[in-house]
């Protein structure tokens, strides 16, 4: 059997499990848990009562490789084990040279060794400032631009990865695997040592520019001018304009997460990710410059083609956009951070449906549910008026949601790509309406009554006349999109279930409520709809 991989379906990548479609209907672990076999007993236990399917977790360096040449495996043979018993799916997080675009889980033997393993400079002659736009926070970070340093870590991977595959290749528990966390530099765009400064100011490579002109289709527009404006055989400065300290951050970053990924894949071939610290319009250096996001992504996939998919960490408020800029250039969307607030499971719902997203894992899932402390509420966003911004997440409706989504898992994955699964959300009501060949239908969440915030609906279509419909939050009609026919009569409208693959009817709903289909909390339906003169 093949380990775990990516298969193109229907123009999408899909994630193969065990030679079947797999969706991440996952969690991400709160980042010290992991660390500690006893105390994630009770964070197997939240998510099985979440209903996920999947776990992403930190495996670090620092506990990996304690002594250099050294590693320990107690940790990772635990949690792979765990996760056999509680029948659940992992993704481990290689918390290596980057975490959060620092060095915080490198082992001690690399961080006291400052001559072998250089740090970053992100003010010149400095290994460690605070950060003036950054709340005055304590960084450092190793240098991407240190050859010791990507030797260690690669090394450090390909032992980890050679692990992974001799106590789990039979059973395929571990699925993906995150290369680094949320690279990049703080604090300013590029390094500013004098290596940095004399690499900056030699030739670009001609094989990167010239790929990066043929690949601008899709470039952020700044990025795209600053590309097409720049000098052939010249600077990075003359090349790339006033993108070019990103641009140049980007490439070595990459480089050196690539060339961990590739030490990793000569062992062991599995579906290898990296995460991003978002950008959220800033400057780089307010945000990790160099690090894998929507902007950079034409140098990421140039500089790093060991990385399957790039994921970006959700926690603004405009969601659905940032949703949108990362299944560019054919990247599926995977998403292993977001919120635990109440648009978490409306959210799970609409990736599934309109961007048929290959995971969903909400960051510290063990909190949801809780109040929020000071840290997550100024993480999540609380200082905005949304009121559903400083709710936590319904526990109950949060798995009736994943819940139905593992139930329907084979029907899903089976439309993945096609335009048989669709879906609209509440954080974008002008956007209602879907259409499935004769048929079309509406979600309504903008009414005279108001608007759901949390509201969605994702329609899968069984046959030309028969869908599946999973509503809260919303009226949902149907209508027909053929002029010789245009009336249309609901045949059977049902709730039900999933099990094991049947449907299970529960109410036949075929009297007043065809008539108002209004619904006000999570309802799975069978809609079987007729067309006429």
């Amino acid at each position: 059997m093949k380990s775990p991989h990516l298969k193109e379906v229907n123009g999408t990548k899909v994630l193969m499990v065990e030679e079947k479609p797999f969706i991440m209907l996952a969690g991400e672990v709160r980042n010290s848990n992991s660390s500690c076999l006893e105390y994630m007993k009770e964070v197997w236990d939240k998510a099985e009562t979440l209903g996920l399917n999947s776990l992403l977790m930190p495996v670090t360096w620092e506990l990996f490789e304690p002594v250099e040449g050294e590693f320990d495996y107690s940790l990772v043979d635990g949690l792979i084990l765990q996760a056999r018993e509680r029948g659940m799916k992992i993704c481990f997080l290689w918390f290596g040279a980057w975490k959060n675009a620092q060095c915080y889980y490198a082992p001690s033997w690399v961080k006291r060794d400052l001559t072998r393993f250089k740090r970053a400079q992100a003010e010149k002659g400095m290994n460690f400032v605070r950060l003036k736009d950054f709340h005055g926070m304590p960084y450092t970070s190793l240098s991407y631009l240190c050859e010791a340093t990507r030797q260690a870590d690669a090394k450090a991977f390909k032992v980890f990865m050679s692990r992974v595959k001799e106590i789990d290749e039979e059973h395929q528990t571990v699925i993906a695997v995150q290369v680094e966390n949320e690279t990049g530099l703080m604090g300013a765009a590029r390094e500013q040592s004098d290596e940095a400064d004399a690499l900056f100011k030699a030739d670009v490579p001609q094989d990167f520019l010239k790929f990066m002109r043929e690949n601008t289709t899709e470039m952020a527009a700044d990025v795209k001018e600053a590309v097409i404006k720049g000098a052939s055989g010249s600077s990075w400065k003359d090349a790339f304009g006033s993108a070019a300290e990103e641009i140049f951050s980007a490439y070595h970053i990459s480089s050196h997460v690539n060339y961990v990924a590739k030490a990793g894949k000569s062992i062991y071939t599995i579906p290898l990710v990296a995460n991003c610290w978002l950008d959220k319009g800033e400057n780089p250096g307010k945000y990790p410059s160099g690090g894998p996001v929507a902007r950079m992504m034409e140098v990421w996939r140039y500089c790093a083609p060991d990385i399957d998919i790039i994921a970006p960490d959700i926690y603004v408020p405009y969601f659905c956009d940032v949703c949108d800029e990362y299944v560019k250039m054919g990247n599926p969307l995977f998403i292993p951070e977001t919120a635990t607030h109440s648009y978490a499971a409306p959210r799970m719902v609409y990736v599934v449906g309109h961007h048929h997203a290959m995971c969903y894992a909400p960051f510290a899932f063990e909190e949801m549910g809780e109040p929020f402390s000071a840290m997550m509420g100024y993480l999540f966003g609380m200082d905005t008026q949304d009121p559903m911004l400083k709710t936590p997440q319904n526990i109950e409706e949060y798995k009736w949601y994943s819940a139905t989504l593992n139930d329907m898992m084979p029907m899903l994955s089976e439309k993945f790509g096609t335009k048989d699964l669709q879906a609209v959300t509440s954080e974008r009501a002008d956007i209602d309406t879907m259409i499935f060949g004769e048929f079309g239908i509406k979600a309504i969440m903008k009414s005279p009554m108001g608007i759901r915030a949390d509201g969605c609906c994702l329609v899968l279509k069984q046959s030309e006349d028969t869908f599946f419909i999973i509503a809260n939050g919303c009226f949902v009609t149907s209508f027909s999109t053929d002029p010789e026919k245009p009336n249309v009569d609901v045949i059977v409208l049902e709730e039900g279930v999933f099990t094991n693959g049947e449907w299970k009817r529960g109410r036949r709903l075929n009297g007043d409520e065809v008539a108002i289909t209004k619904y006000d909390k999570p309802t799975l339906l069978k809609m079987q709809l007729f067309a006429y003169n």
